[in-house]
Formats: structure tokens, sequence, C-alpha cells
């Protein structure tokens, strides 16, 4: 459901959804460049389970690998996009 939302200038757009790690029902509003997720008060939704998602993510450092490895990933990501566009 897409609704214009006119409270400040910086937020465009809202999307309803539910969290996916605690169910609650949130808004993802578009604020500048990020997506934020809202909940339905108006306060910024950050759950334990979320948050301990996104630390969970790998960082990589590029400066970090080889060049045989970083061609092994380029050519996984191109494999990937070239079995999408069949």
């Amino acid at each position: 459901m897409w609704r214009e939302d006119f409270k400040s200038e910086a937020v465009h757009y809202t999307i309803m959804a539910r969290c996916k790690f605690c169910q609650k029902e949130i808004m993802w509003t578009k604020e500048g460049r990020k997506n934020v997720p809202v909940e339905v008060d108006g306060a910024v939704h950050r759950c334990e389970n979320m948050i301990s998602a996104r630390n969970s993510l790998r960082k990589m450092d590029r400066g970090s690998l080889s060049q045989e490895e970083i061609k092994k990933y380029e050519e996984a990501m191109n494999n990937q996009i070239n079995k999408t566009k069949k």
C-alpha cells in the first residue's frame, strides 16, 4: 500500500509490512537514500532480533582478499546474473 506522507520533506513514501523477526506491523519509510523501519506509532522500529541479524552479516574487506579469491567471487556473481537472464 503506497501513500503520500507530508509530515516531513525528507519522507517520500511508506510501505506497510510486518517485521520478519518479531512480526510487528511496521512501515518502511524512505528518508533520503535510506529505507527506515517505522512502527505504527511513528517510532523507529528496532527489535533485538533485527539488530543481531544485521550485526551478524559477514563484512568483507576487498584489500584482504587475494586476486584469485576476488576473481572467484566475481565469476560466481556473473554466473548467477547470467542464469537469471535466461
